[in-house]
């Protein structure tokens, strides 16, 4: 692990430095509950693998993005929040709201999140 990923969130999580409430798991993925949840169901799925955003994760690991997004229509299955809706969300950059700067999907639902831009979730 580098020194950066040793200071990286995210992957203290993914060694079991740090506890999280998971909810999936794969070879490539972990979901977890976010712990400022901005929806009733708000579920972080990250790659195991230290990417610092989307962009980066998608073009060194395209296959595993997708198994992000996969893992995400999974999650909202098994939440119960499939039919009704819910929103995937990718943060790239601190401009967009991006904190921890390890790739990671938000599976948000459980209520109306309102319009995409401007608004508050919460």
């Amino acid at each position: 692990m580098s020194a950066a990923q040793a200071e990286c969130l995210f992957c203290r999580i993914v060694a079991g430095q740090i506890p999280a409430k998971v909810v999936h798991e794969s070879e490539n993925v972990l979901a977890f509950r976010d712990i400022n949840p901005q929806a009733p169901t708000h579920v972080l799925v990250i790659p195991k693998e230290h990417h610092p955003h989307a962009a980066a994760l998608a073009a060194a690991r395209p296959e595993v993005t997708a198994e992000l997004v996969a893992a995400a229509g999974a999650i909202a299955e098994q939440e119960g929040i499939s039919e009704a809706g819910y929103r995937l969300l990718f943060n790239t950059g601190e401009q967009a709201g991006q904190t921890v700067f390890h790739a990671h999907l938000h599976v948000l639902g459980g209520e109306w999140l309102g319009g995409l831009v401007g608004g508050e979730l919460r």
